[in-house]
Order: structure tokens, then sequence, then C-alpha cells
């Protein structure tokens, strides 16, 4: 990896160590608007041991099936540590680590679920092979991965509206309506169960599975 890339890896995970403390209150008016019930979406159906990807605060926490085995990771030691506070106050069983995607703190083939909410609109396009690969080696065989992320609307004046924001988004939560997850599956050798747009065109859910 370049010196250039390095930087740009290094600033993502800082902008969440400056952020945990008001990340919940920067995002919700989109929580209570819409992102609870989303959330719950993700989630249903799975069971067995299942990884939240990213889980950052632990917003995914109310949307766990009842009887699941559940583990989180993040990045950032800051959002990590507001997750654990939260899984306390909510009585939540739920095993946190500080764990970066691309080199998961997990042995091969541990979970039957999977699920990254707003996260690899987050990560570089030089570590999204990595991060998908490492999705994919905690994975069972007959487990699934669910993601899912903003996308840029082909209608031109959402498509302008989301340009305009884009500075906002990056800046604020170092995301963009713009990830390229799609493009490294079959490196990473997973294959795409369903996918489909959930919220108008502009937030997509893939379900995938591991290359049979």
């Amino acid at each position: 990896m370049s010196q250039a890339m390095q930087v740009e890896s290094l600033n993502a995970r800082k902008t969440y160590e400056r952020i945990a403390s008001v990340y919940d209150l920067l995002d919700a008016p989109y929580e209570i608007g819409w992102k609870r019930a989303l959330r719950r979406r993700m989630f249903e159906g799975l069971q067995g041991a299942i990884l939240d990807a990213g889980c950052g605060t632990g917003c995914n926490f109310i949307a766990y099936p009842a009887g699941v085995k559940a583990s989180g990771c993040d990045a950032s030691a800051a959002m990590l540590e507001r997750a654990r506070t939260r899984a306390e106050k909510m009585g939540l069983e739920v095993e946190l680590r500080c764990s970066d995607l691309t080199r998961l703190d997990w042995q091969d083939r541990t979970f039957d679920g999977i699920v990254a909410t707003f996260v690899f609109a987050c990560i570089e396009d030089h570590e999204q092979a990595a991060a998908l690969s490492e999705l994919r080696r905690v994975c069972k065989p007959d487990g699934e991965i669910r993601i899912v992320d903003y996308r840029l609307s082909p209608r031109s004046l959402v498509r302008a509206r989301q340009k305009l924001m884009s500075a906002w988004l990056n800046g604020t939560f170092a995301a963009t309506y713009t990830p390229t997850t799609e493009k490294y599956f079959d490196q990473a050798g997973l294959e795409v169960i369903e996918e489909k747009f959930i919220r108008s065109d502009v937030l997509k859910m893939i379900r995938l599975r591991p290359r049979r």
C-alpha cells in the first residue's frame, strides 16, 4: 500500500475517533426518521452466531434477533466504548472487539450471518477487496453476508442534491455516495444472492455468500 493510501485510511479512522462523542446526535434525525426500521430488516431471519461488522456506537443492537450469539467490531476504540455503554444499558450480551475489517480478529468460518450497515461507504477503494475477503473468511460456508450502503441516484435532481451533500458526508463521516464494493465481490470469493434498492434508488441492500 502506498504512503498516500495509508494516510487516507488513517484519516478515516481518526474521523470516527474525533466524532464518537457526538455521532449519535449527528445521526439522530436519520436514525429516528428511517434507519431504525431498516436495521431490523437487515438482521431479519438471521440465527446462530452473527457479526455486526463496523458496529460503531451500537445502533444495530435494537435489531438483533432473539437468541443469536452476537459479536461486533469497529476500528475506532472511541466508537466501540460507546457501544459497550449502550449494550450495558440494554442488558445485551454482545462480544465487542476493536478490529479493523481488513484484519478481523476471529477464526475462519465463525459466523452464520454478517451484517455491515453503512460501513463500506466509509472504506477506501484500495481496502474494499481486503475487507470483503475477511468477511468471507469468517463466514461459514452456508452463511450469509448482508451489506447496505448509499448509492448515487440516476435521477438528475436527486443526484445533484447528493453531490451538494457529498462534501458534508465525506467531511463528517468519511463516507461517499459512490462506494466501489460491488466490483470486488468476485475477487473476494463472494457470490450475490440478492440485491435490491430498499429506499428509493439511493440505498442498496446486497445479500452475499461465500462462493461454492
